[in-house]
C-alpha cells in the first residue's frame, strides 16, 4: 500500500529552494551584475568551494535570473540585487552540499526518472516535452542543463526522503494542541486566509509605452469580463500567462494573506468572495484578481474535493529493474487503451500492492494522502485518464482516476487532514535543521572575483 503521509515537496528545477538561510550569510565576493548590465560579460569566474567542487559566478547569475522572474510573476516586491544574490550563493552551497551527499550514499537518479519530470513539468505549462525544449531553447535555456537540474532536484528529494521524512512523528496530543492553537487564533484579524483567481497579462521588459497602453487595456477588458459573470477559469486558462494557470485555471489556493504579495492583497483588501479587483501592474506585467474565497485562518475546511484512484504497483529490486518495471506498465496501458486488456484485471493479476485483490481500487482519498510524487500525477489526471508509469519510493505505478467529488469530511478525517498540516510543519523545521547541520560539515572556501 501506498504510504498515506505527505511529503516535503521541493520546488520546481527552476525554483530556489526555501532554506532558512539568513543565519548563514556572511560577505562573499561581488556577484552577478547589476540588473541594467547589458554589456560584454567577463569570463566566468569560481565564487566558492565546497568540498572541492566549485560554484561558479554564472550559475549564482542563471539561479538568481529565475528567482527575480518568479518574483515579478507573482508581483513581489524585488529586494536588492546584491542581498538576492548572497541568498541565492549560500542555498546553492547547501544544495551542493546535500547532492554531494546523496553521491556518497549511492542515491542515483536514472534517465527514466529525469524523463518523467520533465513530461510531468510541460503537462503544468499545458505543453508536450518537444514544445518545452523549443521554449526553453528560444529563451537561451539548454535543454540539457535544465534536465540536469531535474536531475538534482530529484535526487535531493530522495536524500531529503530518506533523512528527514522518515524520522517525523505526529502524535494524537499534537493534533489536539494545533486545535486549541487555531480555535484560539480564529478570532484574530491578521489571520486572514485568501484563495485568490489570477490572471496575468505580461509586459516584456523593452516594449514601448504604446504596447503597455495596449496590453493594459487587454488586462482591462479581461476584468471587466470576469465581472460579467464569465467564467473566470475559462478566462485563465484562455489569458493568463503565468506558469501553471493551464492547469489550475488561474486559482492560486487558499494559504495565509501573508504567503501573497502585499500588492494582491492591498487589491483585495474590501472585497469579498466574488468580486474582481481595479487591474494591478508589477514589474512582471499587469494582474486580474477575483476573491474567490476568504475566511479567517483556523480548522481546515468541512469541504475537499477527494479523488477515486486505483493503481498498479510494481516493486523494483534484483529481480526487476525501474527501466523493465516502467517498460512493463507502459505495454500494460498501451492494452489498456487498445482495449484488450482490462485495468483491473492486470491489477489483481501483476500489482505488488495490498490493493491488488481490489483491482487496484484505492477507495476514496483526501487531498495529501499520498506522497507528492504520486498524488502530482493523479491531481493531473481526468476521471477515466491512465498515467503514464510513474516512479516514487515504493516502486512504478500505473495510475488511473475513476472519479472525484466534493465531500464533507467526517471529524476523523478532518483530524487526519490536520495531522497532515501538522506533519509539513514538523517536516519543514526538521528539513531546515537538517540543512544547517549538512551545510555546517561542509568545508567552504569563498574567493573573490579577479582584478
Amino acid at each position: 500500500m501506498i504510504q498515506r503521509v505527505p511529503a516535503l515537496v521541493l520546488a520546481c528545477a527552476t525554483a530556489v529552494l526555501a532554506l532558512p538561510v539568513a543565519a548563514q550569510l556572511r560577505p562573499s565576493p561581488q556577484l552577478a551584475p547589476s540588473r541594467a548590465d547589458t554589456g560584454p560579460r567577463a569570463a566566468d569566474y569560481i565564487v566558492a568551494v565546497v568540498n572541492a567542487e566549485p560554484i561558479t559566478n554564472s550559475e549564482v547569475r542563471t539561479r538568481l535570473l529565475r528567482f527575480e522572474q518568479q518574483l515579478a510573476q507573482q508581483g513581489a516586491a524585488m529586494p536588492p540585487r546584491a542581498e538576492l544574490a548572497r541568498v541565492v550563493l549560500e542555498r546553492l552551497i547547501s544544495e551542493k552540499a546535500q547532492l554531494q551527499l546523496a553521491a556518497e550514499t549511492g542515491i542515483r537518479i536514472d534517465d527514466a526518472q529525469v524523463d518523467q519530470a520533465e513530461q510531468n513539468f510541460a503537462r503544468q505549462y499545458d505543453m508536450n516535452v518537444a514544445q518545452l525544449r523549443r521554449q526553453m531553447q528560444q529563451e537561451g535555456t539548454s535543454p540539457a542543463s535544465f534536465r540536469e537540474d531535474l536531475r538534482s532536484q530529484l535526487t535531493l528529494q530522495r536524500l531529503r526522503g530518506r533523512e528527514v521524512e522518515a524520522k517525523v512523528r505526529v502524535s494524537e496530543a499534537d493534533i489536539d494542541q494545533y486545535i486549541r492553537e487555531q480555535q484560539g487564533a480564529a478570532n484574530d484579524p491578521s489571520n486572514l486566509e485568501l484563495n485568490l483567481g489570477h490572471i496575468l497579462v505580461v509586459v516584456p521588459e523593452n516594449a514601448s509605452e504604446q504596447q503597455v497602453r495596449e496590453l493594459q487595456s487587454r488586462a482591462e477588458g479581461i476584468a471587466q469580463r470576469a465581472r460579467q459573470g464569465e467564467d473566470f477559469t475559462g478566462l485563465a486558462k484562455q489569458f493568463s500567462q503565468a506558469p501553471g494557470a493551464a492547469q489550475s485555471g488561474g486559482q492560486m489556493g487558499l494559504r495565509p494573506s501573508d504567503r501573497y504579495p502585499s500588492l494582491f492583497v492591498d487589491a483585495v483588501r474590501t472585497l469579498q468572495p466574488g468580486a474582481v479587483a481595479p487591474v494591478v501592474q508589477s514589474g512582471a506585467g499587469f494582474h486580474v484578481l477575483k476573491v474567490l474565497e476568504r475566511r479567517q485562518a483556523g480548522l481546515p475546511s468541512l469541504m475537499v474535493t477527494q479523488t477515486h484512484p486505483r493503481h498498479i504497483l510494481l516493486r523494483t529490486g534484483p529481480q526487476l529493474t525501474e527501466a523493465q518495471a516502467r517498460e512493463r506498465l507502459a505495454d500494460y496501458k498501451r492494452r489498456i487503451a487498445g482495449g484488450s486488456a482490462d485495468f483491473a484485471a492486470l491489477a489483481r493479476e501483476f500489482s505488488q500492492d495490498a490493493s491488488a485483490s481490489r483491482g487496484g481500487d484505492l477507495g476514496w482519498v483526501n487531498p495529501g494522502d499520498f506522497v507528492p510524487e504520486f498524488e502530482d500525477v493523479m491531481n493531473g489526471l481526468s476521471p477515466g485518464e491512465v498515467s503514464a508509469p510513474v516512479v516514487s519510493r515504493f516502486g512504478v505505478h500505473l495510475i488511473q482516476v475513476m472519479e472525484r467529488r466534493q465531500t464533507k469530511l467526517t471529524e476523523r478525517e478532518q483530524r487526519e487532514l490536520i495531522r497532515n498540516i501538522v506533519r509539513e510543519k514538523k517536516l519543514d523545521e526538521a528539513y531546515a535543521h537538517w540543512a544547517q547541520e549538512t551545510r555546517g560539515k561542509a568545508y567552504v572556501e569563498f574567493r573573490d572575483p579577479p582584478t
